[in-house]
């Protein structure tokens, strides 16, 4: 089973920003909140959510320059806009900044988790893959599998590289031990928690010059594991699910 999605709300109405939490928050999403357009924008560029629903009247940067600044740095997380404006050329003024698609209040809760489920199937149609990794004097080829350390050959498990494209692929944000057994592993599979932990010490051992005290693969306590300090490289594909098998 895929991770549920990260949705990102900014609304500077409690009662509305309370409303539409609570909708994502019983079907499951994850969801995380803004109530100012600066803080939003900031939100949006640090935790790269799945989906950005956007209010377009916000205090300190409006819904329309938010979204226009996140095309303008090339950041393309689909955005629904949801505001009281009906006015068409409202309508067109959010689309032409960039969003995806535009909800009217008020509107229906069976209308709200359409779009989003679409939105959200629409992006996921194609995602962005890292093909290879630097870490200091180790090149690591995640689409080869090949790893070498100057001219020396590392040897690592199918599984191994995945935990490397997936860490790779949060920019620096930290990846839960579920995360790992959803997208690593699979559903047909039957890892625990520990099973994570053994494949991150073993990386460790092959890529830290010091696996006691990592350089790259850090633990974040009480969640999982982040990458820190990389290069990497990435590619645009074919969105695929599914487990990777040794």
């Amino acid at each position: 089973m895929s991770p549920a999605a990260r949705i990102l709300i900014v609304e500077d109405e409690p009662a509305m920003l309370t409303a539409v939490r609570d909708i994502l928050d019983s079907e499951g999403y994850r969801v995380q909140t803004a109530a100012d357009g600066a803080v939003g924008l900031e939100q949006a560029l640090e935790q790269k959510p799945d989906l950005l629903l956007l209010d377009v009247m916000l205090p300190h940067l409006d819904g329309f320059a938010l979204c226009a600044e996140l095309r303008r740095r090339a950041v393309d997380m689909p955005v629904l806009m949801l505001t009281a404006k009906g006015e068409v050329q409202d309508r067109v003024t959010g689309l032409d900044s960039g969003a995806d698609d535009y909800l009217v209040k008020p509107f229906s809760t069976d209308e709200l988790l359409a779009r989003v489920r679409a939105l959200l199937r629409r992006s996921r149609g194609r995602r962005r893959i890292a093909t290879a990794l630097r870490l200091g004097e180790t090149a690591i080829d995640l689409v080869r599998f090949t790893a070498r350390r100057d001219s020396e050959s590392l040897r690592l498990t199918a599984k191994e590289y995945a935990v490397l494209r997936l860490l790779a692929e949060q920019d620096g944000q930290p990846v839960t031990r579920e995360r790992f057994l959803d997208l690593v592993w699979g559903a047909t599979a039957f890892p625990t928690t520990r099973t994570v932990d053994n494949h991150i010490a073993s990386l460790r051992g092959k890529l830290e010059p010091t696996p006691e005290e990592p350089r790259w693969i850090l633990t974040v306590h009480g969640v999982g594991y982040r990458l820190d300090g990389a290069e990497c490289d990435f590619a645009e594909t074919e969105n695929s699910n599914g487990g990777v098998t040794e």
